[in-house]
């Protein structure tokens, strides 16, 4: 109770320190996946509405969430945007810095895509393909932990183009990069019997190996800018890129998504679940924000609203997967009771 308190009043001596230069706009910060999408939700609520259009910028999910909680006041965000669930250790650092309140909206779904460009022909991988190709360390024939010895696709499966494995991808502080390592790596180191088994005897042994991406070129840290992975798909056909669905749908003239275990990266068989490189995308706001920054509740509205997440809202022709109705109605609820974040 007394540590509520103080929480309480150190919140609201930030916002009257602050009050001098109160900010009349939303500011939002994040995942770069998710940037399409809030901002074509703050352009709407900007001309449709007597708030001023949000400031939305592209920091990455882990760079957002570090922004976020950093503090409460006009100098910190409003709102994170993030393209996998906070961590628990997030939690902890913004309740640590005073933001106590924290409200989880998710929006949808997204697949990870592994693209390349259409001037050659398309892939089509396992997700033990892809654990052999960017593992750091991978088994040998007698199931022994080598340093990565493959230098072409054609080394690890004979089926797949003698081209030198290069892939785009995004840096660490992306949760795209976390959901591809957790879906893609992680998916394909476990179909080697003897390392799904350390998941129970040593899960930090399992984790090291199922996780690390190899440092020796093979994969390329290209930034958080998806559209810059794009560009340079389309100037490099042999290197393979990692991205969101919703840039391959924007982008379908230059560029095609590999197939994965047989699957295609398209908008019904992400929703159905068949794709199996998918996840789903959230935003996380400052209840303590909550009429101080003028818009809040009604942004928090505008996003949930049918219009733009529904199965035929502006967000699904950008690339968003809608949630089926009932967990998109329960989501809408929690956003608006503005229901504070349970792990």
């Amino acid at each position: 109770m007394i540590r509520n308190m103080l929480v309480l009043g150190s919140v609201m001596a930030v916002f009257a320190v602050g009050a001098a230069q109160a900010r009349d706009q939303i500011r939002i910060v994040g995942s770069s996946t998710v940037f399409p999408f809030s901002t074509a939700v703050a352009e709407r609520f900007g001309k449709t509405t007597s708030f001023k259009t949000p400031v939305v910028e592209s920091t990455g999910s882990g760079g957002g969430l570090k922004l976020f909680c950093a503090g409460v006041g006009v100098g910190y965000p409003d709102i994170t945007n993030s393209s996998r669930r906070i961590k628990a250790s997030e939690v902890e650092m913004c309740a640590n810095n005073g933001v106590a309140e924290i409200v989880e909206v998710k929006i949808g779904y997204d697949g990870i895509v592994i693209a390349n460009s259409k001037k050659t022909a398309q892939f089509e991988l396992s997700l033990r393909d892809l654990f052999l190709a960017l593992a750091k360390e991978v088994p040998d024939a007698n199931g022994k932990l080598i340093a990565n010895p493959y230098a072409t696709w054609k080394d690890l499966n004979p089926g797949l183009p003698d081209t030198k494995i290069e892939v785009l991808g995004p840096p660490p502080t992306s949760g795209t990069r976390d959901a591809f390592v957790e879906l893609a790596l992680e998916g394909g180191c476990r179909t080697f019997d003897w390392i799904e088994a350390l998941r129970n005897s040593d899960e930090n042994r399992y984790k090291s190996i199922c996780h690390t991406i190899r440092e020796d070129g093979a994969y390329v840290e290209a930034g958080e800018n998806d559209n810059l992975i794009v560009q340079k798909l389309d100037a490099n056909p042999d290197a393979l890129g990692v991205f969101g669905f919703s840039f391959l749908d924007q982008n379908s003239d230059k560029v095609q998504g590999s197939k994965v275990d047989g699957v295609a990266p398209d908008f019904d068989d992400i929703a159905d679940g068949k794709y199996p490189v998918s996840r789903p995308l959230y935003f996380y706001a400052k209840k303590a924000h909550v009429g101080v920054i003028p818009g809040m509740v009604e942004f928090l509205a505008a996003f949930t609203s049918d219009s733009a997440w529904g199965e035929d809202g502006y967000l699904a022709d950008k690339g968003l997967i809608p949630m089926p109705d009932e967990e998109r109605e329960e989501w809408r609820e929690k956003a608006k009771s503005l229901a504070p974040l349970t792990m």
